[in-house]
């Protein structure tokens, strides 16, 4: 089996070498070919397009920023669709747009192939590991039969329901996780304004109910330390997905109050030029309106968590 990969950023190059350690074949394209030299060197099969990738492979990936990206790939000219083969499945990776999916599942279908929509979660780290969860939409015994390649990428690799359902799944997920990160913002410039220093007052809430479930200690990455460069997942492309998720809300007719404030502030962080930056970077807003400054040590806070019995 020949397996496609198009897409070979931070976390599709992780992704691909990953395939190649499982001993799949690989075909690549990338907008830069340099981006797949060291796949070109282990083995993989360079592919001058989209196209030429889907008309040598059964099982095509694509690791892409988002709707912008895989629209052309998927659809254009020299896109997968022009290439793809009958009984083919095609795996979107990325974190995309609802009504794509389903247009580029129905497209397929015409084909006599199978559209996916595959979100991962993980992170950097995760795709170099292998420890990613991947939620994945479409025809359930297509997912089966591929799913020892799927397991190649990430340790847990699950089928959600029909074309479309990963994609929700994916943008409740981080919808749920930059959502929360505002309400920290405001929560602890609240304390730190009312007289509690931002360590101490960590460390309290990270004992209670909530705080147990280990949510309170994302902030001791970015927030606690005040630094946001280099990014863990860069603002840029924070944006783009809750931008997805308000944009469905939308569609759904739900309205999506907070979230869309949530949008707000980070539209107001690009603003200030900081899409480069780590997607936690919006907090500062909240901190510059309060009037307060939060930098702890991080090896205090790395002697909170090394106390910590639970860990």
């Amino acid at each position: 089996m020949k397996i496609g990969f198009i897409g070979l950023g931070t976390m599709g190059a992780f992704m691909a070498a990953n395939l190649q350690k499982a001993g799949y074949a690989l075909v690549i394209h990338d907008i830069r070919r340099e981006a797949g030299a060291n796949r070109i060197a282990a083995g993989a099969i360079w592919a001058e397009s989209p196209k030429a990738v889907a008309e040598q492979c059964e099982v095509i990936f694509t690791s892409l920023p988002g709707p912008k990206e895989v629209e052309p790939v998927v659809f254009g000219p020299e896109g997968i669709l022009a290439g793809v083969k009958p009984g083919a499945a095609y795996f979107d990776l990325s974190t995309n747009a609802q009504a794509l999916m389903r247009r580029a599942a129905e497209a397929m279908a015409e084909k006599g192939a199978f559209g996916f929509d595959a979100p991962v979660s993980g992170g950097p780290k995760g795709a170099e590991t292998g420890q990613l969860a991947i939620w994945v939409g479409g025809d359930k015994d297509v997912f089966d039969r591929c799913k020892p390649v799927l397991d190649a990428i990430g340790d847990q690799a699950a089928y959600i329901g029909p074309i479309g359902s990963a994609t929700v799944a994916k943008l409740v997920h981080n919808m749920a996780g930059y959502a929360i990160q505002t309400v920290m913002a405001e929560v602890f410039s609240m304390g730190v304004k009312a007289g509690m220093d931002p360590l101490d007052l960590w460390k309290a809430v990270r004992q209670g109910a909530f705080g147990r479930r280990r949510t309170f200690d994302r902030v001791a990455d970015q927030f606690l330390i005040g630094q946001y460069d280099p990014p863990s997942f860069a603002l840029k492309l924070a944006h783009k997905d809750v931008t997805l998720a308000v944009n469905m809300g939308r569609d759904l007719g739900v309205p999506m109050r907070f979230c869309q404030l949530t949008l707000e502030e980070m539209s107001e962080a690009m603003n200030r030029g900081w899409e480069q930056l780590d997607s936690r970077v919006p907090m500062k807003l909240q901190l510059e309106r309060a009037g307060v400054t939060i930098k702890c040590d991080p090896a205090a806070i790395q002697a909170v968590l090394d106390a910590d019995p639970a860990r």
